[in-house]
């Protein structure tokens, strides 16, 4: 029988993270991620926040600031999606128009940083963290368009990147389990579901109490067996199917090989000798 010590990060966030008595976990995390110290307000009610039986839905946001007051909001996704990237794009302009109140002027729009926490392989990319911001750059002169300097006194922000979401990918799956540093350590548990004793990330002593899987209660416990017993299940058909696909592949590329060896006059005993294919299966070939 698999043993755990603690629980995924993904299941965390959808049954224990959401209590406000647990937030110094993720505030940890994002503290470590944005490099400044958060401050979790509460969490946003949204469509997006409730449970869903479906472990795709895996969307947290919630209200902020930082150590200078600032607020903002941040949104935290974890999902297995093919269309992620547009699935980041809803899940920002949702979080934008949701929370800013009927009547209000636009330059209320708080700042949104998109949090996206993937165990897929997401886009191409060598690296494990990426981060994007919006800036706006001249077609002819190449120029970088700024703030006026009233702007920058009215909305206190010095680059239109200020204004606009930012966002975070972590490819979890990419990283190659050594901790640089400790947002490292973050990610090294969201990959192994480890916390070792020498990290020292912010956040991660409160997670290695709270989420360590024998403070389950009985029912939650069995069911977190199901969910580790459903992605072991998905893992094993990806990777049948990737299998699969490839012998198809690779048989198409000799099926093709021995038509060309065919026409070319050769017996079907040399074809199935430098092939590999059996004597029905040249026959068949037209």
């Amino acid at each position: 029988m698999q043993k755990y010590n603690w629980i995924r990060f993904d299941w965390a966030m959808k049954r224990l993270l959401r209590n406000k008595a647990n937030f110094s976990v993720l505030e940890g995390f994002l503290s470590e991620l944005l490099r400044r110290e958060i401050k979790i307000i509460k969490l946003l009610e949204s469509e997006a926040n409730q449970q869903y039986a479906d472990d795709k839905f895996n969307r947290v946001d919630m209200l902020a600031e930082d150590e200078t007051g600032k607020i903002f909001i941040i949104e935290v996704q974890n999902q297995n999606e093919y269309d992620y990237f547009h699935r980041m794009a809803y899940g920002v302009s949702k979080a934008v128009s949701e929370y800013l109140n009927l009547g209000q002027a636009y330059s209320e729009i708080k700042k949104v940083y998109s949090v996206n926490i993937v165990y897929f392989d997401l886009g191409q990319g060598e690296d494990y963290v990426y981060h994007g911001t919006t800036d706006f750059f001249g077609i002819h002169k190449n120029d970088k368009l700024l703030l006026s300097e009233n702007q920058k006194l009215e909305f206190d922000k010095q680059e239109p990147k200020d204004i606009f979401p930012e966002y975070y990918v972590l490819k979890v799956n990419s990283f190659d389990d050594v901790a640089k540093d400790t947002l490292d350590e973050w990610i090294y548990y969201f990959k192994n579901n480890e916390i070792k004793d020498n990290f020292k990330a912010k956040g991660l002593a409160q997670a290695k109490e709270i989420l360590k899987y024998d403070r389950l209660p009985d029912g939650e416990r069995i069911a977190y067996k199901k969910h580790m017993e459903d992605l072991s299940y998905k893992a094993s058909m990806t990777q049948s199917y990737k299998m699969e696909e490839k012998y198809r592949i690779r048989k198409e590329a000799k099926m093709e090989i021995a038509k060309k060896m065919k026409t070319a006059g050769m017996s079907t005993n040399e074809i199935v000798a430098l092939s590999g294919l059996t004597k029905e299966e040249i026959d068949s070939l037209s």
